[in-house]
């Protein structure tokens, strides 16, 4: 998550050896997004970004794998995120 003025900006890193099933970016970058929340207490996690996090300070919440069909392969998230 990116911390600016006016908002957290959810970021996606994605790896130079990305699956070529993925081909729509958004798609890909929608699935990420879905799947991190599906696991992580979105309100809580918000909170402790808010709370902890500076000004332009772009703040990891771990790392998750997909396949292009949306199934999760891993997931392993900072632990003041998973248990925020």
């Amino acid at each position: 998550m990116h911390v600016t003025e006016a908002e957290f900006q959810f970021v996606v890193h994605v790896p130079s050896d990305i699956d070529p099933g993925w081909t729509d970016p958004e798609a890909f970058q929608r699935s990420v997004e879905a799947a991190v929340w599906d696991r992580l207490d979105r309100a809580a996690t918000l909170q402790h970004i808010d709370r902890n996090a500076s000004l332009g300070e772009t703040v990891t919440l771990g790392r998750i794998t997909l396949r292009p069909d949306g199934t999760v392969v891993g997931a392993v998230f900072s632990e003041e995120f998973a248990e925020a």
